[in-house]
């Protein structure tokens, strides 16, 4: 059982769920912890090794991230006394983001594709991936200039405050 979350900071600027959600896990080496988590490694040093960040600075976003509920820590060891960090279910839906930020890497901020990730359904043969965002309600692939945007903030509309 999950304990609830804690009040969410605000964000100057406007009322925005992308702003709120950078607060959150927008810092590089919190991104980086949380596509190592998604890796499948889990202890302190591999978290350290994998995404390059100095100890002090990455001990400080993981404790950011399990007090905003994205991680958790487990006990692995009681003497020394250790533990492995892992997601929660909010840090699981952040998996679209970090792959998003992958695919975008490989276009646009790499030379060589460093990581590949393959579909590996049964009865499928193995294959890259290739994401998409579908509309829930009619099933049909989303394109840019099909989304519409209605302002729900008070006091906003889309060209800022009112």
């Amino acid at each position: 059982m999950s304990s609830p979350a804690p009040p969410h900071p605000t964000v100057p600027g406007r009322p925005c769920s992308a702003a709120a959600a950078l607060q959150l896990v927008g810092e590089r080496w919190s991104l980086l912890a949380i596509r190592e988590l998604f890796y499948g490694n889990h202890r302190f040093d591999q978290l350290t090794r994998n995404t390059g960040a100095p100890r002090d600075r990455l001990a400080a976003r993981l404790r950011a991230l399990e007090e905003a509920g994205v991680v958790e820590r487990r006990r692995y060891s009681e003497r020394p006394e250790r533990f492995e960090y892992h997601l929660t279910e909010a840090g699981r839906e952040l998996a679209p983001v970090v792959w998003a930020l992958v695919k975008w890497g490989d276009k646009w901020a790499v030379d060589a594709q460093p990581v590949a990730f393959t579909h590996e359904a049964a009865g499928h043969p193995e294959h890259e991936v290739d994401s998409v965002t579908m509309c829930r309600t009619c099933g049909e692939q989303v394109v840019s200039g099909e989304v519409a945007i209605t302002v729900l903030a008070p006091g906003w509309d889309q060209a800022g405050p009112i």
